[in-house]
C-alpha cells in the first residue's frame, strides 16, 4: 500500500439520525468489498477477544489487483465509536472517535493507540512527531512520539498551557465576555473545537471553535497569540491558503478571509473580504495543493468554490449531494467530497469546470472525515491513482481506490457538474447547523 500524506479533515455533530447500523454479522470484522460496499466477513478482530491487550493489532485485508477504476479496497468495521477525524502522516494513520481513544494504524495494521479523557475528538492534525487532538470539551492535547520507541504517544500538553491560564487570569483585562452573564480567559475556547489547521510555513496552529472564535498558537513555545472574533454563529472550519490567508466557515452562512499581518513580535489577523454570505450553514472547507482554489461545503449539499487569481471571487457551484457536505479536501486536480447523505463525490477540475467523476458508496452514516494519498506505485506506471480514507458515523474507516480518469464503460452516474458562476447566487431558508 502507498504511504499517506497529512490531510486534514472535520466533523459535524448536527446531522445524523446516528445510523451508525454495522449489521451484527459485521460486528468487529473487516471485510473487503468493491464500489457497492457489499463484502463478506474475512477475520474477525480482536477487538472482540478479551484476552487481547487493548490496543493488539488487526490486520487488514486488501485485494485490488482487478478493482475498477474507483472501488473500494476494504472496510475496518469496529463497535467503538463514530469516527469523526482522521489525519495521515507518513506510514501512519490515526483515527478519532467518541470513545476518546486515538488508534494509530501503520500500513494499514493498528500500530498503537492511547487515550484522551476529554471527550469526542473532533480534529486531529500532525506537525512532525507532534499530535494536536481538537475535542468536544474546548481542549487542545499535545502528543509527543517517543524517539524510542515509535509506537507510544505520550502527552506533552495542553493548549492552553496550565502556567498560561495561571499567568492570564491574574488580569482582569484577559477575561472576556462569552455569554450573557459569564466571562473567560480570552486564550481558552469555551466550547467544542470543531477544526485545527496548520499554516504553510507549518509556524503556527489555528484552531476553529464553537464558540465563534479562531484561536492563535505559535507552535514554537505554544503560545495564544491571538483571538479572532470570527464569526456570529460556530466556526465548522477553518483552512489556511497562501500569502498569509486563514479562510473560516460558519454555522451562520458566510466563508471569510483573515490576513495574517506582522505587528511587533507577533501577528495581527484582519479581515480582508466575505466570500460568501447565505442563509445555509457553512460545514466544511478546502484548499487545493496549490493554494489556487477554496471550497465551501453547505448544510444543503452544494460546494461553492473561489479561485486565488480573481481576488477570490466566487468560481461556481458543485451540486452532487442530496444532504450537507460534512468534509472535504483535493489532490491534484481531484476534490472530494463526503455528505451526510453517506456519499463521497469525486470531482475533477478543470479550468472553472468541476465534473463528478464517481460518487463513492458503501458507508451506512454520515461521512465525516476524509484523507487522501496518491498511490505512487501505480502513478509510477502512468496510471494516476489516489488512495482514500473515509470515517463515518457506521463506525467504520474505508479505505477507496480512486483514478483521476474518466470513467470506464459500465460506471453510470448522475449528471453532476458544476455551475460558472458570474459572481451572484441564490440562498433560502438556513437551518442552524454546528459541524
Amino acid at each position: 500500500m502507498p504511504r499517506p500524506t497529512n490531510m486534514h479533515s472535520d466533523s459535524e455533530d448536527d446531522y445524523v439520525a446516528r445510523e451508525s447500523s454495522a449489521s451484527a454479522a459485521s460486528h468487529g470484522h473487516f471485510d473487503s468489498g468493491r464500489i457497492s460496499g457489499e463484502g463478506s466477513p474475512m477475520m474477525m478482530s480482536p477487538w472482540n477477544q478479551t484476552t487481547m491487550p487493548p490496543f493488539a493489532s488487526s490486520s487488514w485485508s486488501t485485494d485490488d489487483e482487478n478493482a475498477p477504476q474507483n472501488s473500494l479496497i476494504g472496510s475496518l468495521v469496529r463497535e467503538e465509536g463514530h469516527i469523526y477525524s482522521l489525519a495521515a502522516s507518513g506510514d501512519l494513520l490515526y483515527t478519532g472517535s467518541d470513545s476518546k481513544n486515538i488508534r494509530v494504524w501503520k500500513n494499514l495494521q493498528e500500530f498503537s493507540g492511547f487515550k484522551s479523557n476529554s471527550g469526542l475528538v473532533k480534529a486531529i492534525i500532525i506537525s512532525d512527531r507532534k499530535i494536536f487532538t481538537g475535542h468536544q470539551d474546548g481542549k487542545i492535547r499535545v502528543w509527543k512520539v517517543s524517539p524510542k520507541n515509535p509506537s507510544v504517544h505520550k502527552r506533552a500538553g495542553t493548549l492552553p498551557s496550565l502556567k498560561d491560564i495561571f499567568k492570564s487570569s491574574i488580569k482582569p483585562s484577559n477575561y472576556v465576555e462569552v455569554k450573557k452573564n459569564r466571562t473567560a480567559l480570552w486564550i481558552k475556547h469555551c466550547d467544542a473545537v470543531s477544526c485545527l489547521s496548520l499554516s504553510m510555513d507549518k509556524t503556527i496552529l489555528y484552531s476553529a471553535s464553537w464558540d465563534r472564535t479562531i484561536k492563535v498558537w505559535r507552535l514554537s513555545d505554544s503560545k495564544c497569540m491571538e483571538s479572532i472574533s470570527a464569526h456570529d454563529d460556530a466556526v465548522n472550519s477553518v483552512v489556511c491558503g497562501l500569502d498569509g490567508m486563514v479562510f473560516s466557515g460558519s454555522a451562520d452562512g458566510t466563508v471569510k478571509g483573515w490576513r495574517r499581518e506582522p505587528q511587533g513580535k507577533g501577528t495581527k489577523h484582519v479581515a480582508a473580504q466575505t466570500l460568501l454570505k447565505q442563509e445555509f450553514a457553512v460545514t466544511s472547507l478546502a484548499v487545493d495543493p496549490t493554494g489556487s482554489i477554496v471550497y465551501g461545503g453547505s448544510s444543503d449539499g452544494i460546494v461553492n468554490f473561489w479561485k486565488r487569481e480573481k481576488q477570490y471571487a466566487h468560481g461556481g457551484e458543485m451540486k452532487g449531494h442530496k444532504l450537507g457536505v460534512l468534509c472535504m479536501t483535493a489532490a491534484g486536480k481531484l476534490v472530494f467530497s463526503g455528505s451526510a447523505d453517506k456519499t463521497i463525490c469525486v470531482w475533477r477540475r478543470e479550468g472553472d469546470i468541476h465534473t463528478c467523476l464517481s460518487v463513492l458508496t458503501g458507508h451506512d452514516g454520515p461521512v465525516k472525515c476524509l484523507a487522501v494519498m496518491e498511490d505512487k506505485e501505480a502513478s509510477g506506471k502512468g496510471d494516476e491513482r489516489w488512495v482514500v480514507y473515509s470515517g463515518s458515523l457506521d463506525k467504520s474507516v474505508k479505505v477507496w481506490s480512486v483514478t483521476g480518469q474518466n470513467l470506464g464503460t459500465g460506471q453510470q452516474l448522475p449528471d453532476f457538474d458544476s455551475i460558472p458562476s458570474d459572481g451572484s447566487f441564490s440562498s433560502s431558508t438556513r437551518p442552524n447547523n454546528k459541524r
